[in-house]
């Protein structure tokens, strides 16, 4: 009985993706986990978050918005399409992961776990709309999508490197101080979404049910913890400087008080100016920039070597001119 090849082997029987074509794959799904962050934060405030009033159709009778659900339907069911968008890029993510020879489990395994991120967000973000914006519920709505993000670089950081057994660049306690500062930007976004949950934009023009605190003694708290991450940030690079650290681990880190710096401008200024949207809008394009650029610091401190070389088509060697007797085979 014959053997039967699933489609992703079909295709790598037939198709060699590049590392290259693979790594612009990985950061593509990446651009799109924020393009979804983004937007979401439209959806939220454009007062269209109940633009659809039912999940997973629109409306009880129509999969598509109607014309008199005027435009806050247009932009929450275009958010739903982006969705689809993304896992659209996700899959050539897979395929090309999974056409690339020598193939790299690690990757296709990473490329799985967006799809299903994609998927179970998906079905929180439904549960948000049928139970009228819960404000917690939207917040674990926005952490997902973190989450499946945080996923992302990761896929792009392992396409750019070998498969060898992670090396620390750094000493332990130089790590550690990283994984702090990777917890303390977690925290600090955690207490943004509930900044968010206790603010005026509750994601629809209807009177919606928000976290009961004190928004100012919230803000405050998230205020503080900027002066945390950017303390700790200033902290690695010193750190990384005295004990003479790769270029690239103190570049990683710069990036990211680079990012910290605008975010904390764009945070000042929302805030003096009273909470405009499209202020708003830049600082939750700001926060996954942060997550990213700290994601990034933690990578950087470890090596798992070079990309594995593709081997050559069958018969390229043949092809090429006789070697000298007395040189090494693959000095070529």
């Amino acid at each position: 009985m014959p053997n039967t090849l699933n489609p992703l082997e079909l295709i790598a029987r037939r198709w060699q993706p590049s590392a290259r074509f693979v790594r612009r794959a990985a950061l593509a799904t990446v651009v799109m986990a924020v393009v979804i962050v983004v937007a979401g934060g439209a959806v939220r405030l454009s007062q269209s978050g109940l633009g659809c009033s039912t999940w997973p159709r629109c409306t009880p009778d129509s999969l598509t918005p109607t014309a008199a659900m005027g435009i806050n339907g247009k932009i929450e069911f275009a958010n739903r399409l982006l969705t689809y968008v993304l896992c659209a890029f996700i899959g050539l993510f897979i395929v090309a992961a999974r056409a690339r020879t020598p193939r790299r489990r690690s990757l296709t395994r990473l490329g799985w776990a967006q799809f299903w991120g994609v998927m179970g967000n998906a079905v929180v973000g439904g549960i948000t709309v049928l139970t009228g914006l819960n404000p917690y519920i939207v917040s674990a709505h926005f952490l997902l999508a973190a989450g499946l993000l945080t996923i992302a670089v990761v896929s792009w950081r392992r396409a750019c490197e070998g498969d060898d057994a992670p090396r620390d660049v750094v000493a332990r306690p130089v790590r550690q101080l990283a994984w702090l500062l990777l917890a303390a930007t977690g925290v600090l976004i955690l207490i943004g979404t509930v900044v968010t949950g206790t603010g005026p934009h509750a994601g629809d023009a209807e009177k919606v049910h928000r976290i009961p605190l004190n928004w100012q003694e919230v803000t405050q708290l998230h205020v503080d913890f900027v002066y945390i991450v950017c303390g700790l940030t200033v902290a690695l690079w010193f750190t990384l400087r005295a004990v003479k650290a790769p270029a690239a681990s103190r570049r990683a880190v710069l990036e990211l008080f680079g990012c910290l710096l605008l975010q904390g401008a764009i945070g000042y200024v929302q805030y003096f100016l009273g909470l405009p949207e499209i202020v708003i809008g830049l600082h939750m394009l700001g926060s996954a920039l942060v997550w990213i650029a700290v994601l990034r610091v933690v990578l950087a401190l470890r090596d798992r070597g070079p990309l594995a070389d593709a081997p050559a088509p069958a018969g390229e060697h043949e092809s090429l001119p006789a070697q000298s007797a007395g040189a090494p085979a693959g000095s070529l």
